[in-house]
């Protein structure tokens, strides 16, 4: 986030207005709801998370214990279960249980 000065974006009205309520202090000034993106969009973390997460589902598919993924990527094992779970919905396998 960058630092503006009101003076240069703002119009006089405006500033005048503004300063009556605050003057001097930093203020952010939030999007519009319709231009907001989801949370990680733009720095790739949610993307980053994903393939994480996919990461978790394939190794656990292939036999890796909670235990040992929980070691591996530094999560609780109920997180781990939780990505489990989410990523067989999404792909839609047949319910097996999670191996301990």
């Amino acid at each position: 986030m960058n630092y503006r000065n009101g003076r240069d974006v703002l119009p006089p009205s405006l500033l005048k207005e503004l300063q009556k309520h605050i003057e001097g202090e930093l203020i952010y000034i939030p999007k519009r709801s319709s231009e907001r993106v989801g949370w990680g969009v733009n720095s790739g973390t949610r993307q980053m998370i994903e393939r994480r997460n996919e990461e978790i589902y394939n190794l656990h598919c292939s036999g890796h214990s909670l235990e040992s993924l929980t070691k591996t990527f530094h999560l609780s094992v109920e997180s781990i279960r939780k990505v489990i779970f989410k990523k067989r919905a999404e792909h839609g396998a047949e319910k097996v249980q999670v191996r301990r």
